[in-house]
């Protein structure tokens, strides 16, 4: 992490960020939560992978935001994100991307395996860095979001689990969800805002 003295330096160069993501939905999420942060937000070019290989979801954000910030030479934010359900100690957590081929086979496996269990709490874990060009991190952040995943998909909003993902106090799925309240209140929005208060801690 850079020492509070360098924090002035990030203040004057956090005016471009590289999105260390592929995942079109994610980056336009991103876009929105951050329109006001002051920043230009550019997508990784796509000759960029990074072997997510953490075993955390924190890991695997330090991991894609270093790494895409020193193939870049700017300054990058990465988030590791995904679906924790409790019934099944934690899956598909870190391989929520890659517990099947698509979306839809994503949702039927987790529906599938939580066919004989009566508790359906879940919950979405998202983790976010920020590295300087060096590939150091600055900040991070995590976020969670509660819910409880449904019998079928409901709505078609969203992406990944959230047809599945309803929110007691909403009364309805992510799928369901107008982007502009999923913004104030996802796993995402909540670690942008702790990122947030972070950077304002350490840049006063």
């Amino acid at each position: 992490m850079v020492g509070e003295t360098n924090m002035v330096d990030v203040l004057t160069q956090l005016q471009k960020l590289v999105i260390a993501s592929g995942n079109a939905g994610k980056v336009e999420e991103f876009r929105s939560y951050l329109a006001d942060f002051g920043v230009e937000l550019i997508a990784k070019p796509d000759n960029i992978d990074v072997e997510e290989t953490g075993i955390t979801f924190i890991e695997n954000a330090h991991l894609k935001a270093s790494q895409v910030a020193i193939a870049t030479k700017q300054w990058a934010i990465a988030d590791d994100s995904g679906l924790e359900v409790f019934a099944l100690n934690g899956a598909p957590g870190v391989l929520s991307a890659r517990y099947a081929a698509t979306d839809r086979d994503r949702i039927n496996r987790v529906l599938t395996e939580l066919r004989d269990f009566s508790n359906r709490e879940a919950q979405f874990v998202c983790a976010i860095a920020i590295a300087s060009p060096s590939g150091e991190i600055v900040a991070d952040a995590i976020g969670i979001c509660k819910g409880v995943i449904t019998e079928s998909p409901m709505g078609n909003g969203g992406f990944g689990y959230d047809p599945i993902f309803f929110m007691p106090e909403l009364q309805q799925t992510f799928g369901e969800t107008p982007p502009e309240v999923k913004a104030r209140i996802s796993h995402r929005a909540n670690a942008l805002a702790t990122l947030r208060l972070k950077l304002q801690y350490l840049l006063n």
